[in-house]
């Protein structure tokens, strides 16, 4: 089989974190300097998926066994409690109010709830399938939202929703981290 140089491809060396050709003449300092700033970005990515896997991860675990927490000691889900019922039954502001009260305790969203925490923690901090992952997180992360609605200054009976920021809270932010991950991976 013989091998041919692509047409359209420079001959130059390229290394496989530069967006652009580079040759190689390019001076050693400049090719560590780019290395170091790789490797800085890579660690700091990898921490933040991390951290945010751990986030999913222990919403799972304290919500299972009522570690104390979120979850008071014999409220966990093995112990009977319902994991949506708090949540969703106290939802008390948005367009989706009945909505989430109907699902509030059923089996299926407990269930659903609790699969997606774990998935979506286990797959961060493994590092696989993170497309799938990042997908779920924010489906999940934009339907907790709706549920607090931040847009709201009043709650359904009239006092103050104390919402601090009608769009950016903490909910969107778990809802982007994993989609930049996931992006940043396959570029």
């Amino acid at each position: 089989m013989a091998v041919h140089e692509h047409p359209r491809r420079s001959p130059r060396f390229q290394l496989p974190f530069s967006g652009g050709n580079r040759t190689a003449s390019t001076s050693e300092p400049a090719v560590s300097a780019r290395t170091d700033t790789h490797t800085a970005r890579a660690y700091t990515f990898a921490s933040l998926r991390l951290l945010t896997g751990f986030v999913f991860l222990w919403a799972f675990l304290d919500k299972t066994f009522g570690l104390g927490y979120a979850t008071p000691s014999g409220k966990g889900w093995i112990d009977g409690g319902s994991p949506t019922k708090g949540f969703l039954g106290g939802v008390a502001a948005g367009p989706m109010e009945s909505t989430f009260h109907d699902w509030a305790g059923a089996g299926w969203a407990d269930w659903l709830f609790m699969l997606g925490l774990l998935g979506i923690g286990v797959a961060l901090i493994g590092g696989i399938a993170l497309k799938l992952a990042a997908a779920a997180g924010t489906v999940m992360m934009a339907l907790m939202w709706v549920a607090e609605w931040p847009p709201a200054k009043h709650l359904s009976d009239g006092s103050p929703s104390m919402s601090t920021n009608p769009f950016a809270d903490y909910h969107v932010i778990y809802a982007v981290v994993p989609r930049v991950r996931c992006c940043h991976d396959q570029s």
